[in-house]
């Protein structure tokens, strides 16, 4: 039905939507769209967590790695994630860090607790490639959940030998706090007084397979060795059962910051189920990137803009 072999940048530049219209008649479209809604699929991209201010960059970078800044000069945590650290004993030094404030800190801004007010009451479900457990942890039913990709506090076998999973919450806490940071009653990691936290975990951290021995890894979609669990498989298939439910009728498809990554998981779905639903109507809130195909332009509310503000706008 689209053009998947075009670059998302010409789809954009071709087949934006409605330039002229008011960022407040659309989003005035969106809020009526939801009102009138029989059920809501969110798909949620990085975007999502960005508004929320989880970024990767700038301050949140400088204040938790500088020492791994100065030292290996990369100047983002995503980067870090990637350098062929000497040690385990160093990557887990940077991974613990890493994972701490993305997924056991809460998000600084309450965009995940505006979207749960907006869609509480409705019959919706949460397709994610987010890995950071914001849903869950701004109220959000588990049972209405599909992180697609993983989650950071999860680990598996790095091979993987097995498709089971493991928390990791409690490894994770004395790996950073070995390096010399505290944590706050209320969950935020703090700076070692002087402010010179140790590049390694002891050895005994480090964790490894219980079956096989090789190390852990965690639970994030980057290539082959991806650990589908039950957890997984069983949020699959409520997906599926969603879907099925909810194939005609007044659906709203709500994609929030949603890149050009993987648009086969929300974006060309989101797509197809549209043009496939005369009733369904189709929201894309994206900071840059909202646009949609002309095959449903019709149905569509593309809004280019700050999530989290946009979120505000249709709750008032």
């Amino acid at each position: 039905m689209f053009l998947k072999t075009a670059t998302m940048k010409s789809i954009g530049s071709s087949l934006n939507l409605s330039e002229t219209d008011s960022m407040a008649k659309k989003t005035d479209r969106l809020r009526e769209a939801l009102h009138h809604a029989d059920a809501v699929l969110i798909g949620a991209g990085a975007g999502l967590s960005t508004s929320a201010g989880f970024v990767y960059t700038g301050e949140r970078f400088d204040r938790y790695f500088q020492d791994f800044a100065g030292k290996y000069h990369f100047r983002d945590m995503y980067s870090g994630g990637f350098y062929p650290y000497d040690t385990p004993e160093e990557y887990w030094a940077y991974w613990s860090r890493y994972i701490y404030i993305n997924r056991y800190m809460d998000a600084p801004k309450q965009v995940y607790h505006k979207l749960h007010d907006l869609v509480r009451d409705k019959e919706y479900f949460v397709l994610t490639t987010n890995v950071d457990h914001c849903f869950q942890k701004a109220g959000f039913r588990q049972d209405r959940l599909f992180y697609t990709q993983g989650d950071y506090g999860l680990f598996q076998c790095s091979r993987p030998c097995h498709q089971d999973t493991y928390d990791n919450e409690a490894v994770i806490r004395k790996m950073v706090e070995a390096q010399g940071y505290g944590i706050a009653p209320d969950g935020i990691l703090l700076l070692p007084e002087n402010m010179s936290p140790e590049m390694a975990v002891p050895s005994a951290l480090v964790p490894y397979c219980p079956k096989c021995k090789e190390p852990m890894s965690m639970n994030l979609r980057a290539d082959h060795t991806f650990a589908e669990d039950e957890g997984w498989h069983r949020a699959a298939g409520r997906y599926r059962d969603f879907l099925h439910r909810h194939r005609e009728g007044h659906i709203l498809y709500l994609e929030l910051g949603v890149g050009s990554n993987t648009p086969g998981i929300i974006k060309y779905p989101f797509w197809q189920m549209t043009v496939e639903n005369p009733g369904a109507v189709y929201a894309c809130i994206n900071y840059g990137e909202a646009f949609c195909p002309k095959e449903i332009a019709g149905q569509s509310i593309c809004i280019d803009g700050d999530i989290g503000w946009v979120l505000q706008q249709i709750g008032n």
